[in-house]
């Protein structure tokens, strides 16, 4: 299943529909507030509203720069439908708010065409990024630095913040590559 998901990306990532120039106007500032996100998620299990205004600013200022006005107008409406989409899945349970307003906050990075891009990228950086967490709070050396961090006593929930900074970095790197 993993390789179906990984052959999909490479074939959906040749035609991704964020160019090159928009990606590169986008990724350096982005990429501090995704380890930002990361970092305080897996610290203390929330993802600072700071940093999701934070996000939204790159796309507000950034986007005049990387989009014409056509695009950057139509990528706002990411934003509104995943919110809208968010507060849902939020209000089911299903998610934290934090982790509705982070992804509402990353749709606008994201172009619509690439729907199916982004779900595959995010479903084979999830387990990855599960793993990678569960992994390295067994390390004793990692618990003994950074033993705090409220995500490692967690058993049923799951710093979700960690794979989606992950998921709009590769989305963003895939572009420029």
């Amino acid at each position: 299943m993993i390789d179906a998901i990984l052959s999909k990306i490479t074939a959906l990532s040749a035609e991704i529909h964020t160019s090159q120039t928009e990606a590169l106007w986008l990724l350096p500032l982005a990429i501090p507030i995704c380890i930002w996100v990361s970092w305080s998620d897996l610290k203390f299990m929330l993802i600072p509203n700071k940093a999701v205004i934070a996000l939204l600013i790159v796309f507000l200022i950034m986007g005049l720069f990387a989009f014409s006005p056509y695009f950057y107008a139509w990528r706002w409406s990411h934003f509104v439908i995943v919110l809208v989409l968010g507060i849902v899945i939020n209000a089911a349970g299903l998610a934290g708010a934090g982790d509705a307003k982070y992804a509402a906050a990353m749709a606008p990075f994201i172009a619509r065409a690439d729907l199916l891009l982004i779900i595959l990228l995010f479903a084979a950086i999830l387990p990855a990024a599960y793993v990678t967490h569960r992994i390295f709070r067994s390390i004793p050396a990692v618990k003994k630095t950074a033993g705090d961090w409220k995500s490692w006593g967690e058993v049923r929930k799951f710093p979700m913040g960690f794979a989606l900074a992950g998921t709009l970095l590769a989305y963003l790197g895939l572009a420029i590559y």
